[in-house]
């Protein structure tokens, strides 16, 4: 009997949850907002809703909804929970992702480019010097002039990171040897969506594993000091 019962409850509470996230989905969906994924929060009462806009968290009536930076905070300092929870998206672009593998693999980072940015030509250069301190790069497109198809900056990257051999094909870009076969940014319009949700507003944006959104240029060894302070 207790089996059950328990069986019931735990059905009541699936059935009221899934309720509860069509609620949301359905009031976000009125206001224009298509691509929605609830989830639970570490507040109770409120709900994770990830957009295409970035991380909100609503009211599990659907009635409030807050939008910003939620941080918990710990012993070792606050941390960025809105940025963490878009790290399971972030994780499914790594077939998309230039990456430079550290063959000592000790820390990896996820870099938000521009090929136009000065900054960005100054962390690529060293690249081999990050890699030697034991730190992965990746990379994922973000245009700072965004993504609109008629953007040349945008249509390059696009054929950067589709390219057969992207590593190669950024080494080029890098040196000045751009692509001539521009392409529509599709894959590179996917990348800023994420970049903006994450809240990166201008390059180099250097992600680290925890989520946290390192904004501008560090040289090798004070990424590396930044990254395990």
């Amino acid at each position: 009997m207790y089996k059950i019962f328990t069986a019931v409850l735990l059905s009541s509470v699936a059935v009221y949850a899934a309720a509860d996230n069509n609620a949301i989905i359905a009031k976000l969906n009125k206001m224009g907002v298509q691509q929605v994924e609830v989830k639970d929060s570490p507040i109770s009462g409120l709900k994770t809703v990830n957009t295409e806009e970035g991380i909100l968290y609503v009211s599990e009536d659907a009635n409030y909804v807050l939008h910003g930076k939620l941080y918990e905070l710990t012993d070792k300092g606050p941390v960025d929970v809105s940025a963490k929870a878009l790290m399971g998206t972030l994780e499914s672009y790594k077939q998309d992702m230039i990456i430079y593998p550290a063959k000592n693999e000790k820390q990896v980072v996820t870099v938000f480019m521009d090929i136009s940015c000065y900054y960005c030509h100054k962390l690529h250069e060293q690249i081999k010097a990050y890699n030697e301190l034991g730190i992965t790069i990746r990379y994922l497109a973000f245009p700072r002039r965004g993504v609109a198809s008629n953007d040349q900056v945008a249509q390059q990257m696009e054929a950067i990171f589709t390219a057969k051999d992207r590593v190669q094909a950024l080494n080029d870009a890098e040196q000045g040897k751009l692509p001539t076969q521009l392409k529509t940014p599709n894959m590179v319009a996917k990348h800023y969506k994420l970049g903006v949700a994450l809240g990166v507003q201008g390059t180099p944006a250097i992600v680290t594993e925890n989520g946290e959104v390192i904004g501008g240029y560090l040289e090798p060894k004070a990424l590396l000091a930044e990254l395990t302070k």
